[in-house]
Protein backbone atom coordinates (compact mmCIF):
# COMPACT_ATOMS: atom_id res chain seq x y z
CA UNK A 1 0.00 0.00 0.00
CA UNK A 2 2.58 2.40 -0.35
CA UNK A 3 3.83 4.90 2.83
CA UNK A 4 2.02 4.95 6.26
CA UNK A 5 0.41 7.83 5.99
CA UNK A 6 -3.31 7.83 4.11
CA UNK A 7 -2.17 10.45 1.76
CA UNK A 8 0.46 7.83 0.49
CA UNK A 9 -1.58 5.12 -0.68
CA UNK A 10 -2.28 4.67 -3.83
CA UNK A 11 -6.19 5.30 -5.13
CA UNK A 12 -6.80 1.18 -5.72
CA UNK A 13 -5.73 0.56 -2.45
CA UNK A 14 -7.67 2.91 -0.22
CA UNK A 15 -10.95 2.45 -2.40
CA UNK A 16 -10.66 -1.02 -1.46
CA UNK A 17 -9.82 0.02 2.49
CA UNK A 18 -12.59 2.26 2.53
CA UNK A 19 -15.14 -0.63 1.08
CA UNK A 20 -14.26 -3.11 3.88
CA UNK A 21 -14.30 0.17 6.79
CA UNK A 22 -10.23 -0.77 7.04
CA UNK A 23 -10.35 3.34 7.37
CA UNK A 24 -12.79 5.96 6.75
CA UNK A 25 -13.46 8.14 3.39
CA UNK A 26 -13.50 10.48 6.25
CA UNK A 27 -9.72 10.22 7.38
CA UNK A 28 -8.72 9.11 4.00
CA UNK A 29 -9.98 13.07 2.89
CA UNK A 30 -8.19 14.74 5.98
CA UNK A 31 -5.19 13.38 5.43
CA UNK A 32 -4.74 14.12 1.71
CA UNK A 33 -6.44 17.90 2.71
CA UNK A 34 -3.40 18.35 5.11
CA UNK A 35 -1.22 16.95 2.60
CA UNK A 36 -2.61 19.77 0.35
CA UNK A 37 -1.81 22.53 3.35
CA UNK A 38 1.77 21.39 3.61
CA UNK A 39 3.32 21.87 0.01
CA UNK A 40 0.60 23.37 -2.10
CA UNK A 41 2.10 27.05 -0.96
CA UNK A 42 5.47 25.80 -2.53
CA UNK A 43 3.47 24.12 -5.93
CA UNK A 44 0.44 26.18 -6.54
CA UNK A 45 -1.37 22.84 -8.11
CA UNK A 46 -4.52 23.25 -6.15
CA UNK A 47 -5.67 26.91 -7.33
CA UNK A 48 -9.29 26.00 -5.85
CA UNK A 49 -10.11 23.84 -2.45
CA UNK A 50 -13.56 22.60 -2.03
CA UNK A 51 -12.60 21.34 1.32
CA UNK A 52 -15.71 21.86 3.13
CA UNK A 53 -17.79 20.24 0.35
CA UNK A 54 -15.28 17.28 0.03
CA UNK A 55 -15.68 16.54 4.21
CA UNK A 56 -19.52 16.02 3.90
CA UNK A 57 -18.52 14.10 0.80
CA UNK A 58 -16.13 11.74 2.51
CA UNK A 59 -19.00 11.36 5.42
CA UNK A 60 -21.86 10.45 2.90
CA UNK A 61 -19.46 7.83 1.45
CA UNK A 62 -19.13 6.31 4.96
CA UNK A 63 -22.64 6.41 5.45
CA UNK A 64 -23.02 4.53 2.30
CA UNK A 65 -20.85 1.78 3.64
CA UNK A 66 -22.22 1.26 6.64
CA UNK A 67 -25.89 0.82 5.44
CA UNK A 68 -24.42 -1.14 2.85
CA UNK A 69 -25.05 0.39 -0.35
CA UNK A 70 -23.64 -0.42 -3.79
CA UNK A 71 -20.40 1.45 -4.34
CA UNK A 72 -18.73 2.65 -7.20
CA UNK A 73 -15.06 1.64 -7.94
CA UNK A 74 -13.33 5.48 -6.53
CA UNK A 75 -15.53 5.40 -3.41
CA UNK A 76 -14.22 7.46 -0.76
CA UNK A 77 -11.04 8.44 -2.79
CA UNK A 78 -10.03 11.73 -3.22
CA UNK A 79 -9.62 13.38 -6.46
CA UNK A 80 -8.88 16.72 -8.33
CA UNK A 81 -10.02 18.24 -11.50
CA UNK A 82 -8.41 20.62 -13.83
CA UNK A 83 -9.84 24.11 -14.46
CA UNK A 84 -11.12 23.73 -17.79
CA UNK A 85 -13.93 21.58 -17.50
CA UNK A 86 -16.82 21.76 -15.57
CA UNK A 87 -17.92 21.07 -11.47
CA UNK A 88 -21.39 22.13 -10.78
CA UNK A 89 -21.41 25.73 -9.35
CA UNK A 90 -17.41 26.17 -9.66
CA UNK A 91 -15.59 28.66 -11.08
CA UNK A 92 -14.06 27.43 -15.21
CA UNK A 93 -11.44 30.21 -15.72
CA UNK A 94 -9.20 27.72 -17.26
CA UNK A 95 -6.63 30.12 -16.50
CA UNK A 96 -8.09 33.63 -17.79
CA UNK A 97 -8.76 36.11 -15.72
CA UNK A 98 -11.63 37.40 -17.97
CA UNK A 99 -13.72 34.00 -17.29
CA UNK A 100 -12.78 34.08 -13.10
CA UNK A 101 -16.56 34.81 -12.89
CA UNK A 102 -17.80 31.88 -15.17
CA UNK A 103 -19.72 29.63 -12.95
CA UNK A 104 -20.49 26.06 -14.31
CA UNK A 105 -24.26 25.10 -14.38
CA UNK A 106 -23.52 21.08 -14.42
CA UNK A 107 -21.00 18.38 -14.33
CA UNK A 108 -19.02 18.07 -17.51
CA UNK A 109 -18.90 13.83 -18.07
CA UNK A 110 -15.37 13.64 -16.79
CA UNK A 111 -17.09 14.74 -12.95
CA UNK A 112 -20.14 13.20 -13.39
CA UNK A 113 -18.75 10.24 -14.38
CA UNK A 114 -16.29 10.27 -11.23
CA UNK A 115 -18.76 11.04 -9.03
CA UNK A 116 -21.26 8.49 -9.75
CA UNK A 117 -18.09 6.28 -9.47
CA UNK A 118 -18.15 7.49 -5.55
CA UNK A 119 -15.29 10.02 -6.29
CA UNK A 120 -14.43 13.12 -3.33
CA UNK A 121 -13.40 16.42 -4.85
CA UNK A 122 -10.96 17.78 -3.00
CA UNK A 123 -9.75 20.76 -5.58
CA UNK A 124 -9.44 22.42 -8.76
CA UNK A 125 -6.01 22.13 -10.91
CA UNK A 126 -3.94 25.13 -12.65
CA UNK A 127 -3.77 25.24 -15.94
CA UNK A 128 -2.18 27.89 -18.63
CA UNK A 129 -4.40 30.82 -20.17
CA UNK A 130 -6.99 28.44 -22.40
CA UNK A 131 -5.40 25.35 -21.74
CA UNK A 132 -2.23 26.05 -24.75
CA UNK A 133 0.83 25.92 -23.38
CA UNK A 134 3.28 23.28 -22.14
CA UNK A 135 4.00 25.01 -19.13
CA UNK A 136 1.70 26.39 -16.15
CA UNK A 137 1.59 30.12 -15.73
CA UNK A 138 -1.20 32.31 -16.07
CA UNK A 139 -2.26 35.33 -15.11
CA UNK A 140 -5.29 34.69 -12.36
CA UNK A 141 -3.63 31.70 -10.71
CA UNK A 142 0.00 32.10 -11.48
CA UNK A 143 2.41 29.36 -11.98
CA UNK A 144 2.76 25.79 -10.88
CA UNK A 145 6.21 24.53 -10.23
CA UNK A 146 7.55 21.10 -10.09
CA UNK A 147 7.88 19.08 -7.11
CA UNK A 148 11.15 17.68 -8.40
CA UNK A 149 12.92 20.95 -9.12
CA UNK A 150 11.57 24.48 -8.79
CA UNK A 151 13.50 25.70 -12.01
CA UNK A 152 11.87 23.17 -14.47
CA UNK A 153 8.28 22.88 -15.81
CA UNK A 154 5.43 20.90 -14.37
CA UNK A 155 4.58 20.60 -17.57
CA UNK A 156 1.38 21.55 -19.75
CA UNK A 157 -1.27 21.96 -19.72
CA UNK A 158 -1.92 20.05 -16.76
CA UNK A 159 0.76 20.76 -15.17
CA UNK A 160 -1.58 21.34 -11.63
CA UNK A 161 -2.63 18.09 -12.06
CA UNK A 162 0.54 16.43 -12.81
CA UNK A 163 2.48 18.50 -9.75
CA UNK A 164 -0.70 17.81 -7.53
CA UNK A 165 -0.44 13.73 -7.77
CA UNK A 166 3.74 13.81 -7.76
CA UNK A 167 3.62 15.33 -4.34
CA UNK A 168 0.75 13.36 -3.02
CA UNK A 169 -2.56 15.87 -2.80
CA UNK A 170 -4.85 13.47 -3.81
CA UNK A 171 -4.07 9.80 -5.67
CA UNK A 172 -5.76 10.36 -8.79
CA UNK A 173 -6.05 13.50 -10.87
CA UNK A 174 -7.81 14.71 -14.52
CA UNK A 175 -6.71 16.10 -16.91
CA UNK A 176 -6.95 16.45 -21.22
CA UNK A 177 -4.73 16.07 -23.86
CA UNK A 178 -4.54 18.72 -27.02
CA UNK A 179 -0.58 18.13 -28.15
CA UNK A 180 0.30 16.08 -24.72
CA UNK A 181 -1.41 17.84 -21.99
CA UNK A 182 -1.87 14.38 -19.91
CA UNK A 183 1.57 13.16 -21.07
CA UNK A 184 3.97 15.69 -20.89
CA UNK A 185 3.11 16.82 -17.11
CA UNK A 186 2.83 13.22 -16.56
CA UNK A 187 6.65 13.02 -18.19
CA UNK A 188 8.32 16.16 -15.98
CA UNK A 189 6.49 15.07 -12.33
CA UNK A 190 7.40 11.47 -12.81
CA UNK A 191 3.97 9.85 -12.76
CA UNK A 192 1.86 8.05 -14.82
CA UNK A 193 -1.21 9.06 -17.27
CA UNK A 194 -3.07 8.09 -20.27
CA UNK A 195 -4.51 9.93 -23.61
CA UNK A 196 -7.29 7.65 -24.10
CA UNK A 197 -8.65 6.62 -27.90
CA UNK A 198 -10.53 9.96 -28.86
CA UNK A 199 -14.12 8.95 -27.73
CA UNK A 200 -13.89 6.84 -25.20
CA UNK A 201 -14.32 9.56 -22.52
CA UNK A 202 -16.90 11.89 -23.05
CA UNK A 203 -16.22 15.64 -23.44
CA UNK A 204 -18.70 18.51 -22.82
CA UNK A 205 -19.11 21.90 -21.00
CA UNK A 206 -22.33 23.77 -20.13
CA UNK A 207 -20.34 26.66 -19.49
CA UNK A 208 -18.88 26.66 -22.95
CA UNK A 209 -20.01 30.30 -25.18
CA UNK A 210 -19.28 28.02 -28.73
CA UNK A 211 -18.76 24.75 -30.24
CA UNK A 212 -14.97 23.73 -30.11
CA UNK A 213 -13.00 24.04 -33.62
CA UNK A 214 -12.47 21.09 -35.60
CA UNK A 215 -9.04 19.68 -34.19
CA UNK A 216 -10.21 20.22 -30.18
CA UNK A 217 -13.32 17.88 -31.12
CA UNK A 218 -11.18 15.44 -33.30
CA UNK A 219 -7.29 15.69 -31.22
CA UNK A 220 -8.17 16.61 -27.60
CA UNK A 221 -9.50 13.90 -25.20
CA UNK A 222 -9.68 14.32 -21.46
CA UNK A 223 -7.96 10.87 -18.90
CA UNK A 224 -6.28 10.62 -15.64
CA UNK A 225 -2.91 10.87 -14.01
CA UNK A 226 -1.82 9.07 -11.02
CA UNK A 227 0.97 7.97 -9.08
CA UNK A 228 0.76 4.40 -10.52
CA UNK A 229 -0.60 2.07 -13.60
CA UNK A 230 -3.14 0.32 -12.03
CA UNK A 231 -4.67 3.92 -10.61
CA UNK A 232 -4.70 5.41 -13.95
CA UNK A 233 -6.69 2.24 -15.33
CA UNK A 234 -8.75 3.06 -12.13
CA UNK A 235 -9.75 6.91 -13.08
CA UNK A 236 -9.97 5.87 -16.91
CA UNK A 237 -12.78 3.23 -16.40
CA UNK A 238 -14.40 4.74 -14.10
CA UNK A 239 -14.64 8.36 -16.61
CA UNK A 240 -15.81 6.75 -19.21
CA UNK A 241 -19.36 5.96 -18.96
CA UNK A 242 -21.68 7.05 -21.49
CA UNK A 243 -23.14 11.14 -21.56
CA UNK A 244 -25.93 11.92 -24.28
CA UNK A 245 -24.09 15.41 -24.32
CA UNK A 246 -21.01 14.11 -26.06
CA UNK A 247 -22.58 12.70 -29.66
CA UNK A 248 -18.69 11.43 -30.25
CA UNK A 249 -18.44 9.33 -27.30
CA UNK A 250 -18.08 5.52 -28.08
CA UNK A 251 -19.15 2.44 -26.44
CA UNK A 252 -16.18 0.38 -26.73
CA UNK A 253 -14.94 -2.92 -24.28
CA UNK A 254 -12.02 -2.00 -22.16
CA UNK A 255 -11.02 -5.29 -23.15
CA UNK A 256 -10.08 -5.85 -26.64
CA UNK A 257 -9.85 -9.17 -28.21
CA UNK A 258 -7.05 -10.92 -27.32
CA UNK A 259 -3.40 -10.54 -29.30
CA UNK A 260 -1.27 -13.35 -30.83
CA UNK A 261 1.41 -13.90 -28.16
CA UNK A 262 4.28 -13.21 -27.61
CA UNK A 263 3.55 -9.74 -28.46
CA UNK A 264 5.54 -7.57 -30.87
CA UNK A 265 7.04 -4.54 -29.36
CA UNK A 266 8.39 -1.72 -31.58
CA UNK A 267 11.28 0.82 -29.94
CA UNK A 268 11.29 4.43 -31.52
CA UNK A 269 14.58 5.77 -30.20
CA UNK A 270 14.65 8.25 -33.12
CA UNK A 271 13.42 9.00 -36.06
CA UNK A 272 13.76 12.13 -39.07
CA UNK A 273 12.46 15.45 -37.09
CA UNK A 274 12.29 13.94 -33.91
CA UNK A 275 14.89 15.06 -31.41
CA UNK A 276 15.94 12.65 -28.90
CA UNK A 277 18.06 13.33 -26.13
CA UNK A 278 20.95 10.46 -25.55
CA UNK A 279 19.27 9.82 -21.78
CA UNK A 280 15.61 9.73 -23.36
CA UNK A 281 16.71 7.70 -25.89
CA UNK A 282 18.40 4.94 -23.24
CA UNK A 283 15.45 5.19 -21.58
CA UNK A 284 13.33 3.82 -24.48
CA UNK A 285 15.78 0.69 -24.42
CA UNK A 286 15.20 0.38 -20.49
CA UNK A 287 11.36 0.26 -21.20
CA UNK A 288 11.99 -1.99 -24.23
CA UNK A 289 14.30 -4.45 -21.73
CA UNK A 290 11.88 -3.96 -19.66
CA UNK A 291 9.29 -5.60 -21.73
CA UNK A 292 11.76 -8.16 -23.53
CA UNK A 293 12.04 -9.41 -19.74
CA UNK A 294 8.28 -9.72 -19.95
CA UNK A 295 8.23 -12.33 -22.74
CA UNK A 296 7.40 -9.79 -25.15
CA UNK A 297 9.46 -9.41 -28.52
CA UNK A 298 11.07 -5.90 -28.73
CA UNK A 299 12.97 -4.61 -31.90
CA UNK A 300 14.03 -1.10 -32.60
CA UNK A 301 11.24 0.01 -35.90
CA UNK A 302 11.18 3.12 -38.04
CA UNK A 303 7.49 4.06 -37.94
CA UNK A 304 5.41 5.61 -40.75
CA UNK A 305 6.29 9.51 -41.22
CA UNK A 306 6.60 11.71 -38.30
CA UNK A 307 7.62 14.76 -39.99
CA UNK A 308 4.82 14.63 -42.09
CA UNK A 309 2.01 13.83 -39.46
CA UNK A 310 3.64 16.57 -36.93
CA UNK A 311 3.77 18.63 -39.42
CA UNK A 312 -0.32 18.04 -40.75
CA UNK A 313 -0.80 18.47 -36.90
CA UNK A 314 0.59 21.73 -36.48
CA UNK A 315 -1.47 23.24 -39.83
CA UNK A 316 -4.59 22.24 -39.09
CA UNK A 317 -4.27 23.26 -34.71
CA UNK A 318 -2.85 26.37 -36.53
CA UNK A 319 -5.52 27.03 -38.51
CA UNK A 320 -8.04 26.69 -35.83
CA UNK A 321 -6.04 29.14 -33.27
CA UNK A 322 -6.15 31.64 -36.54
CA UNK A 323 -9.59 31.41 -37.67
CA UNK A 324 -11.92 30.57 -34.30
CA UNK A 325 -9.47 31.41 -31.22
CA UNK A 326 -6.97 34.40 -31.94
CA UNK A 327 -9.27 37.27 -31.51
CA UNK A 328 -10.98 35.87 -27.86
CA UNK A 329 -6.78 34.73 -26.99
CA UNK A 330 -5.50 38.37 -27.98
CA UNK A 331 -8.45 39.67 -26.36
CA UNK A 332 -8.25 37.53 -22.63
CA UNK A 333 -4.95 36.01 -22.32
CA UNK A 334 -2.28 36.72 -20.42
CA UNK A 335 1.17 38.34 -22.13
CA UNK A 336 2.73 35.34 -21.98
CA UNK A 337 0.38 33.03 -22.43
CA UNK A 338 -0.52 35.18 -26.14
CA UNK A 339 3.21 35.20 -26.95
CA UNK A 340 3.71 31.04 -26.17
CA UNK A 341 0.85 30.49 -28.61
CA UNK A 342 1.71 32.91 -31.23
CA UNK A 343 5.61 31.86 -30.94
CA UNK A 344 4.35 27.82 -32.18
CA UNK A 345 1.27 29.29 -34.22
CA UNK A 346 3.63 31.39 -36.36
CA UNK A 347 6.24 28.44 -36.96
CA UNK A 348 4.20 27.76 -40.33
CA UNK A 349 2.47 29.68 -42.53
CA UNK A 350 -1.15 30.38 -42.61
CA UNK A 351 -2.90 28.29 -45.08
CA UNK A 352 -6.31 28.96 -46.46
CA UNK A 353 -9.22 26.93 -47.01
CA UNK A 354 -8.44 24.62 -49.78
CA UNK A 355 -5.29 23.39 -47.65
CA UNK A 356 -7.34 23.11 -44.69
CA UNK A 357 -9.49 20.81 -46.48
CA UNK A 358 -7.20 18.81 -47.74
CA UNK A 359 -5.35 18.65 -44.83
CA UNK A 360 -8.20 16.78 -43.22
CA UNK A 361 -8.65 14.30 -45.45
CA UNK A 362 -4.81 13.22 -45.17
CA UNK A 363 -5.70 12.31 -41.60
CA UNK A 364 -7.22 9.58 -42.57
CA UNK A 365 -4.31 8.42 -44.69
CA UNK A 366 -1.93 8.98 -41.42
CA UNK A 367 -4.32 6.60 -39.09
CA UNK A 368 -4.42 4.10 -41.74
CA UNK A 369 -0.77 3.75 -42.25
CA UNK A 370 0.03 3.69 -38.36
CA UNK A 371 -3.33 1.23 -37.96
CA UNK A 372 -1.03 -1.34 -40.45
CA UNK A 373 1.83 -0.61 -38.61
CA UNK A 374 0.49 -1.27 -35.57
CA UNK A 375 -0.95 -4.68 -36.84
CA UNK A 376 2.80 -5.71 -37.11
CA UNK A 377 4.03 -4.18 -33.88
CA UNK A 378 0.54 -3.74 -31.64
CA UNK A 379 2.63 -2.02 -28.57
CA UNK A 380 5.21 1.28 -29.77
CA UNK A 381 7.36 2.77 -27.11
CA UNK A 382 9.21 6.01 -27.95
CA UNK A 383 9.77 9.48 -26.22
CA UNK A 384 6.89 11.64 -24.61
CA UNK A 385 9.24 14.55 -25.05
CA UNK A 386 12.40 13.90 -26.65
CA UNK A 387 14.04 16.08 -24.23
CA UNK A 388 14.53 16.34 -20.39
CA UNK A 389 12.14 18.07 -18.89
CA UNK A 390 12.68 21.93 -19.78
CA UNK A 391 12.83 25.18 -17.53
CA UNK A 392 10.14 27.15 -16.52
CA UNK A 393 9.11 29.62 -19.15
CA UNK A 394 10.98 27.74 -21.89
CA UNK A 395 7.96 28.19 -24.64
CA UNK A 396 8.45 32.02 -24.37
CA UNK A 397 11.57 32.76 -25.50
CA UNK A 398 12.08 32.54 -29.43
CA UNK A 399 11.76 30.92 -32.72
CA UNK A 400 14.73 28.80 -32.55
CA UNK A 401 13.07 27.74 -29.18
CA UNK A 402 10.16 26.96 -30.25
CA UNK A 403 11.40 24.95 -33.61
CA UNK A 404 13.56 22.71 -30.74
CA UNK A 405 10.41 22.08 -29.13
CA UNK A 406 8.51 20.80 -31.91
CA UNK A 407 10.91 18.70 -32.75
CA UNK A 408 11.31 17.23 -28.97
CA UNK A 409 7.96 17.01 -29.04
CA UNK A 410 7.17 15.49 -32.18
CA UNK A 411 5.98 11.82 -31.49
CA UNK A 412 3.85 13.47 -28.49
CA UNK A 413 1.38 15.48 -31.11
CA UNK A 414 1.30 13.30 -33.74
CA UNK A 415 -0.81 10.50 -31.42
CA UNK A 416 -2.73 13.20 -31.01
CA UNK A 417 -3.38 13.66 -34.94
CA UNK A 418 -3.49 9.50 -35.14
CA UNK A 419 -6.41 9.85 -32.03
CA UNK A 420 -4.66 6.72 -30.56
CA UNK A 421 -4.57 6.14 -26.97
CA UNK A 422 -0.77 6.34 -25.14
CA UNK A 423 0.17 5.47 -21.94
CA UNK A 424 2.81 7.79 -19.87
CA UNK A 425 4.93 6.32 -17.47
CA UNK A 426 8.37 6.88 -15.84
CA UNK A 427 11.25 5.42 -16.51
CA UNK A 428 13.97 6.52 -13.61
CA UNK A 429 15.60 9.88 -13.41
CA UNK A 430 18.58 12.22 -14.96
CA UNK A 431 21.26 14.23 -13.09
CA UNK A 432 20.66 17.45 -13.32
CA UNK A 433 21.52 20.64 -11.59
CA UNK A 434 18.38 22.22 -9.11
CA UNK A 435 17.57 18.59 -8.99
CA UNK A 436 18.75 16.88 -5.96
CA UNK A 437 16.90 13.78 -6.42
CA UNK A 438 17.21 13.72 -9.99
CA UNK A 439 14.82 15.09 -13.01
CA UNK A 440 12.33 12.14 -14.00
CA UNK A 441 12.82 10.59 -17.60
CA UNK A 442 9.94 8.21 -19.19
CA UNK A 443 8.19 7.08 -22.43
CA UNK A 444 4.87 6.56 -23.78
CA UNK A 445 3.42 3.39 -24.66
CA UNK A 446 0.96 3.77 -27.86
CA UNK A 447 -1.16 1.10 -29.06
CA UNK A 448 -4.41 1.13 -31.54
CA UNK A 449 -7.64 2.23 -31.50
CA UNK A 450 -9.62 1.60 -28.13
CA UNK A 451 -6.59 -0.71 -26.87
CA UNK A 452 -5.49 1.14 -24.06
CA UNK A 453 -5.87 -2.06 -22.15
CA UNK A 454 -2.76 -2.97 -24.16
CA UNK A 455 -0.84 0.17 -23.58
CA UNK A 456 -1.24 0.15 -19.39
CA UNK A 457 -0.33 -3.77 -19.65
CA UNK A 458 3.07 -3.00 -21.15
CA UNK A 459 3.45 0.73 -19.00
CA UNK A 460 2.60 -1.77 -15.75
CA UNK A 461 5.42 -4.17 -16.73
CA UNK A 462 7.96 -0.70 -17.54
CA UNK A 463 6.68 0.42 -14.10
CA UNK A 464 7.44 -3.10 -12.14
CA UNK A 465 11.02 -2.26 -13.40
CA UNK A 466 11.56 1.38 -13.46
CA UNK A 467 9.02 3.03 -11.94
CA UNK A 468 9.66 6.23 -9.39
CA UNK A 469 8.91 6.12 -5.49
CA UNK A 470 6.22 8.82 -5.30
CA UNK A 471 4.70 10.96 -3.70
CA UNK A 472 7.81 13.11 -2.91
CA UNK A 473 8.22 15.85 -1.31
CA UNK A 474 9.26 19.55 -2.90
CA UNK A 475 12.89 19.80 -3.37
CA UNK A 476 13.37 23.61 -2.03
Amino acid sequence: MGGTQLWQWDATDLAKAIRLRKVSSREVTEACLQRLDAVNPKLNAITFQTREQALRDADAADAAVKAGEALGPLHGVPVSTKENIDQKDLPTPNGVVAYKDIIAPADSPVVANWRKAGAVFIGRTNAPAYSLRWDTDNALRGRTYNPWAKARTPGGSSGGAGAAVAAGIGPISHGNDYGGSIRYPAYCCGVAGIRPTMGRVPAFNASAMAERPPTIAMFAVQGPLARRVKDVRLGLNAMSGRDPRDPWWVPAHHHGRARQRPIKAGLITGAPGLYTHPQVAEAVRKAGAALSNAGYIVEEVTPPSIVEARELWLKLVAADIREMLWETIEANADPLGMKAVKLWRDALPSIGIAEYIKGFAQVTRHRREWSLFLEQYPVLIGPNSGDLPFEIGFDTTDMERTHHVLESHALMVVVNLLGFPAAAVPVGTAEADGAPNGLPLGVQVITGRYREDLALDAAEVIEAQHGLETPIDPVW
